[in-house]
């Protein structure tokens, strides 16, 4: 058997809206306050789009700088793939806009969708096919416009989620010698379907159901069973990637930024330190399959990823689904 590539991540690029929601916009539009929401939510602001801004606008330039980053150019490209639930059309996918856009014109293109571990299925799928050989350099990409599938009467979900996109380049090892791929996981539990779910809008209910225009085609979801299940599932991740290795060797968890209180619950019930922690969720909010590779470009380009040291990347989202990654940057 022909033995596996070593895989490294060569460049990340992100990208977010000019448009800031704050919690006081919010405020204004239902029963809630600045306090309420940081409170339970660490969530001081957001991205969201504006009309005529969407999903692949924001891939696209978060493609662009990843390419910019790793210092190649997108003929070099052989794949692109994008984790995303809110992409521009319903067909075709966003990947194919986004290689259109960048003219990476050797490249194949598809979408992936498992909501909030978008990005962590998109680079698993990258990383396979450098590993085994089918390409050498592969576009990951986490891109979501969730403002665009939000109640805005609904305080339970409008206030949590952002628009977002982020970016990486996936290569083999030797090319970019930084960002090794250890190992990874992935994970589902459909019988968790309606925990965080959009009741209607797909091919059950299409855009001709009498049921198509009710407020069921916005994003519905239960709060406490999710909060059990993101505390439990994110803690059993973290443990699982990596397990083996010494903790001191830990430079940097970069969680999926979906609730404070759920990651200080989970980095609690590990025993790993807050300081460890990346967090940007006060910026940005929930950004879904985008929230993963934003907060790794900004941690890349602000220095905080340590030469030698590990990268824990974990993710929870809607089907359910989970996922993890471990990388030695």
């Amino acid at each position: 058997m022909k033995s596996l590539i070593r895989v490294g991540i060569a460049g990340t690029g992100s990208c977010v809206p000019d448009r800031v929601m704050t919690n006081d916009d919010f405020a204004r539009m239902v029963d809630t306050n600045d306090e309420w929401i940081i409170q339970r939510t660490g969530i001081k602001e957001r991205r969201w789009v504006e009309d005529g801004q969407n999903c692949s606008d924001l891939a696209t330039v978060a493609a662009q700088r990843a390419l910019e980053n790793a210092g190649m150019r997108a003929e070099d490209l052989d794949l692109i793939v994008v984790g995303t639930l809110t992409a521009d059309y319903l067909m075709p996918s966003c990947a194919v806009l986004v290689q259109d856009r960048l003219g990476a014109k050797k490249a194949g293109a598809m979408d992936v969708a498992a909501a909030c571990t978008g990005f962590l299925t998109a680079l698993q799928v990258a990383e396979s096919f450098v590993a085994s050989g089918r390409a050498k350099r592969v576009l990951a990409i986490g891109a979501e416009t969730l403002s665009r599938y939000l109640d805005k009467s609904d305080r339970t979900s409008v206030i949590l989620f952002g628009d977002g996109a982020g970016a990486a380049i996936v290569t083999a090892y030797d090319e970019c010698q930084q960002g090794e791929v250890l190992g990874n996981i992935l994970g589902a539990d459909g019988s968790g379907y309606n925990f965080i779910h959009i009741p209607t809008g797909g091919a059950k209910d299409p855009h001709d159901s009498p049921r198509y225009d009710e407020p069921n085609h916005y994003i519905r979801l239960k709060g406490r069973e999710v909060y059990r299940f993101a505390v439990s599932t994110m803690s059993s991740l973290m443990n699982e990637i990596t397990e083996g290795y010494d903790h001191d060797e830990i430079g940097l968890v970069i969680p999926h930024q979906v609730n404070m209180r759920i990651i200080e619950s989970a980095m609690e019930r590990v025993g790993w330190g807050r300081e460890k922690c990346f967090l940007n969720i006060q910026r940005y909010g929930n950004t879904s399959a985008a929230s993963i590779p934003i907060a790794l470009d900004e941690a890349h380009r602000s220095g905080q990823l340590q030469k030698g040291k590990l990268v824990v990347m974990v993710a929870f989202g809607a089907g359910l689904t989970w996922g993890a990654s471990l990388l030695r940057w």
